[in-house]
């Protein structure tokens, strides 16, 4: 379809030995075991050496199937220092397919994101264009309708597709205030079968937007923290969204993922976006457990964050956080 791909087993990997070794020669160490049914980057594990392939892939394959209910796996070549990078399409009915932008998502935690940003920092208007555009035209191949996510990995000035992701993500907030589109309200109104209302040359990156995610866990050790939040404060102010379920008195559950809210901010440019950003952080207050907003802090303050064009191994590397 045109899309840019990871080296890898184009499919789920054999099961006989000899193959697998051959397989993974081809593609070259480092790689990257992935549970072809996973997500949210669980059931992936490096392996640096093909003494370690075996024993990696059995691992993974059990981990894959607790997880997922699916032992299969397939591997790609590990990319060393990539930056983790989307783009939003929406397609309606009737064949219209747009791209609104891209949203840097390169702060993760075990391949689980944490800030996300867009417009994407160092990426050209011209990459961002190019790419769009072959997503749109995977779209029309596939003739997708609804909103949707295509993932990649850059580095080296090269886009890697990793996945695509057929729902809202968490992360579209930002999209929303440097687009001015609504992407919930247009999932609703394409489903129901009307036209998108606005064309590729109506979608323009106004300012800068990023969003936090304000997890109920130790800022240290990353173990949850559930329980009853006895006081809540949310900020306010210009340029300044939070999404949440969260209320003083509400429980959070050890059940379920630890995101309580999202805080999102908007600027006039990626400066103003972070300052605003760490104002908010300052201002909101949760008690009753405890939060990952410390750790937010402490990467909005750091240089390499405020620069930009950080990768995925940022806050292992900045922040010494596994």
């Amino acid at each position: 379809m045109g899309v840019p791909c990871i080296p890898g087993s184009n499919g789920t990997i054999p099961q006989n030995r000899d193959e697998l070794v051959t397989l993974a020669n081809k593609i070259g160490y480092p790689l990257l075991l992935k549970a072809s049914g996973g997500g949210g980057g669980k059931g992936m594990r490096q392996v640096l050496r093909e003494q370690d392939l075996f024993e990696a892939i059995e691992l993974t394959s059990k981990e894959a199937l607790a997880a997922f209910g699916n032992d299969s796996l397939y591997m790609e070549r590990y990319l060393k220092s990539p930056r983790h990078i989307e783009i939003q399409v929406l397609a309606d009915q009737h064949g219209n397919i747009l791209h609104l932008g891209d949203r840097d998502c390169s702060i993760q935690r075990r391949y689980q994101k944490v800030i996300e940003e867009s417009p994407a920092p160092g990426i050209s208007d011209e990459q961002r264009s190019e790419i769009g555009e072959i997503c749109v035209n995977t779209c029309k191949q596939m003739q997708y309708k609804g909103v949707g996510t295509f993932e990649f990995l850059f580095q080296d000035g090269q886009f890697y597709f990793i996945e695509m992701n057929t729902r809202i993500q968490v992360e579209h907030p930002v999209t929303e205030l440097v687009t001015g589109i609504d992407l919930v309200q247009e999932q609703i109104l394409v489903a129901d079968g009307n036209d998108l209302g606005f064309s590729q040359q109506d979608v323009s990156l106004a300012g800068h937007a990023i969003e936090c995610r304000i997890n109920a866990e130790d800022p240290e050790t990353f173990i949850p923290s559930p329980g009853q939040i006895t006081r809540i404060h949310i900020p306010g102010g210009p340029g300044v969204r939070v999404d949440s379920h969260a209320y003083t008195n509400y429980n959070v559950p050890p059940f379920y993922d630890s995101l309580i809210g999202k805080v999102i901010t908007h600027g006039r440019d990626r400066k103003e976006a972070i300052a605003r950003m760490s104002g908010a952080l300052q201002e909101m207050q949760v008690e009753g457990i405890k939060t990952n907003i410390p750790m937010h802090q402490s990467i909005l303050r750091n240089q390499e964050f405020q620069q930009g064009g950080y990768d995925i191994h940022f806050l292992k590397n900045q922040l010494d956080v596994d």
